[in-house]
């Protein structure tokens, strides 16, 4: 009576974004696939807040962002299982790690110049 139908849970797997597919593929139960999931959201939205966005701040301040941002990643965790959202993460970690490079290379060849 609780469980689900298998048509209805092809359905939903069929749905599935690419990276949470792969989760749920290759994981031992679908409870360790949604904190995994939850995780490399975390994860990549705390590497794309400190290549984008960060800027020294005290202790406490990064303490309630990090926060803040655990408590969004849960939102974006529900989104995460139908939407793009990891893959979309990783491309924004990819520019913005290759615009740090860029800059520090501007910036070294800068200081050789003067």
């Amino acid at each position: 009576m609780y469980g689900m139908r298998v048509e209805d849970s092809e359905m939903v797997y069929n749905r599935l974004s690419g990276t949470a597919r792969i989760i749920y593929e290759y994981s031992p139960n679908f409870t360790t696939a949604g904190y995994i999931l939850f995780a490399l959201v975390f994860i990549m939205s705390a590497i794309v807040y400190k290549l984008g966005f960060a800027r020294k701040i005290s202790f406490g301040r990064n303490v309630i962002i990090y926060t803040f941002l655990f408590i969004g990643c849960i939102i974006l965790t529900f989104l995460a299982f139908f939407l793009p959202i990891v893959e979309g993460l990783f491309v924004a970690a990819a520019i913005l790690i290759i615009y740090r490079v860029r800059r520090m290379n501007e910036h070294k060849k800068d200081s050789v110049t003067q």
